[in-house]
């Protein structure tokens, strides 16, 4: 898992570290020395602690503008034994939200496993985004059955092409812009995609 890090190809369009208005802002990341891991796994030190044992994430872009945030994570969401989404929605989410963002693109190609408690939290983001949407990209099939299972998959937006989505192939804002149509054409059968 040490060989795993977040993507990287965005670097020079937006670091979390130097925005003012990330929750992140002024970590300093080291290259050589391994500090966090998951279980008994050391994972690369670009990745974001966010007080959880087992769920890592990383602030790959925010745009205020166009209210949207793109965002990696790596490892278990552990709601059981951790409630990673209190974690998540309270430290990083909320701070988002006050800035303005309502539209989460969130990449989970790299979580293992989902552990659910009840479903509150992920109530109150739904919530909080009223005219937003929050749309998981390259979750593993088996962690969408069990966001399934545990009745949590109501607050998300995920399957069809959002499945196996080669996301690392578009820049921040045409991303956004090809999720929000696969979100409207969702949300509207008669909304017309451009090609």
């Amino acid at each position: 898992m040490h060989n795993i890090e977040p993507y990287f190809n965005w670097r020079n369009l937006y670091l979390a570290e130097e925005d003012e208005r990330s929750p992140f802002f002024g970590r300093e990341y080291s290259e050589v020395y391994y500090t966090d891991s998951i279980y008994d796994h050391y994972i690369h030190p670009q990745w974001d602690n966010i007080g959880s044992e087992t769920l890592f994430l990383k602030i790959l872009y925010a745009d205020y503008d166009d209210h949207f945030a793109v965002i990696e994570f790596i490892g278990e969401w552990n709601d059981t034994l951790h409630n990673d989404i209190m974690t998540l929605k309270r430290d990083i989410i909320d701070q988002l939200i006050d800035e303005g963002i309502n539209k989460f693109i969130l990449i989970g190609e790299n979580v293992l496993n989902f552990h659910s408690s009840d479903d509150s939290y992920y109530e109150e983001w739904y919530e909080d985004i009223e005219d937003g949407w929050v749309v998981l990209l390259n979750f593993r099939d088996h962690v969408l059955n069990d966001f399934k299972d545990a009745g949590v998959d109501n607050y998300f937006m995920y399957g069809g092409p959002m499945n196996d989505f080669e996301w690392g192939s578009f820049r921040p804002l045409q991303l956004f812009q090809k999720i929000e149509q696969i979100v409207e054409r969702r949300f509207n059968p008669n909304y017309l995609i451009e090609e």
